[in-house]
């Protein structure tokens, strides 16, 4: 069995330009870290490790934290969303903790992290920094290597393991210091700020917000599929499907044994999934949903018009498999509608007047 191998410290790596930064910083120290790249349904990019590796020089391993991430969100992140439905702080400190708790495994004694002071209005004031780190036990053994000189010094820099005058001052929203180190490194590819977490796009939280307006307590499965492809909602009828090879990718990768799988036979089109919400769906649900489905199939729809022939279309659940015929349209039966940003106000207006109400009431005297 071969031996793991050990490192000084972990770095919590987004693939954005300062987490890669942050870790070759105190690389060029002579000392070894390992990026750990957190996955959850709203983000994450393990294709991209080969990569990293291969462009930026760094070691890199995912980090599964999806029904972390997911119960931190549905429990109530401490402190609160951002403009949209981004749990930033919160999201912090829970990557901070599952990383404290891999110490261990990989014999490190601190952890890197890539914020800026200042750079980030939610996370990464410097108020909000102390509260991270307080939150997430980590205040001795987190290094924050880009800012390290406006921050006061680690116990890291007081022994001496890393030198304080290597590491960096920044702090802002300019983005030079940033793209001269890079060039500096010789990067031809220049990643993004931001590790793209799709919670904090009006589109992305429309989506998830009307999937928590019908369930309770949804699973990483369904934050997943909420997020692929385009989302179509008929009041407790959720259907989702593709809008390239991709999207379906992702789709196929999502279903359930309880759902429904459209998929159109003869022709290309979209991989579809609809998935019971609030019980099985009646058959004229199904045969609306795959005429919607259809619609987005330019030949299937041009041999409908040429021909007069309808479309037969697969349905698949529980390894049971149907077959129906639907004339493609979007004139439909059922209302379907992709979820707009407007329900992200009015769910979150709504969850604070429900928190409002029952909170104690509290009588001057």
């Amino acid at each position: 069995m071969t031996e793991r191998k050990h490192y000084d410290a972990l770095a919590l790596l987004s693939g954005g330009l300062d987490s890669i930064l942050a870790m070759r910083t105190v690389m060029d120290q002579g000392l070894h870290v390992l990026g750990l790249h957190f996955v959850t349904p709203f983000f994450g990019h393990q294709d991209r490790i080969p990569f990293w590796r291969e462009h930026y020089g760094i070691e890199v391993v995912a980090v599964d934290v999806r029904q972390k991430f997911v119960d931190m969100m549905l429990d109530g992140p401490s402190q609160g969303f951002g403009k949209w439905l981004n749990p930033c702080i919160d999201c912090k400190i829970t990557m901070l903790s599952r990383a404290v708790e891999l110490l261990p495994e990989y014999g490190a004694t601190f952890l890197i992290s890539g914020e800026v002071v200042g750079q980030r209005p939610m996370s990464q004031r410097p108020d909000a920094l102390n509260l991270i780190s307080k939150r997430a036990r980590v205040r001795d053994i987190l290094l924050r290597p880009l800012s390290a000189k406006n921050l006061n010094p680690t116990p890291m820099e007081e022994s001496g393991l890393v030198d304080r005058d290597r590491l960096h001052d920044w702090a802002g929203r300019g983005r030079k210091p940033q793209m001269a180190l890079a060039e500096h490194y010789g990067f031809t590819e220049i990643p993004t700020p931001a590790g793209g977490c799709c919670l904090t796009e009006a589109t992305g939280a429309a989506r998830f917000v009307k999937l928590l307006t019908y369930r309770h307590r949804p699973s990483p499965s369904d934050f997943s599929l909420a997020r692929a492809g385009r989302q179509y909602w008929a009041g407790a009828h959720w259907l989702t499907f593709g809008r390239t090879a991709e999207d379906n990718d992702q789709i196929a990768a999502c279903v359930e044994p309880t759902d429904y799988v459209l998929k159109l036979a003869g022709f290309p089109g979209p991989l579809a999934v609809c998935r019971p919400v609030e019980g099985d769906w009646e058959s004229a649900s199904i045969l609306d949903a795959a005429a919607l489905v259809a619609s987005y199939s330019g030949k299937a729809r041009k041999h409908c018009e040429t021909t007069g022939e309808k479309i037969r279309v697969t349905v698949t659940r529980g390894g049971e498999t149907d077959i129906i015929e639907v004339v493609p349209t979007r004139e439909n039966l059922l209302p379907w509608a992709e979820p707009k940003p407007e329900l992200v106000k009015e769910w979150k207006k709504a969850k604070a007047e429900r928190e409002a109400s029952l909170a104690p009431n509290v009588s001057m005297i």
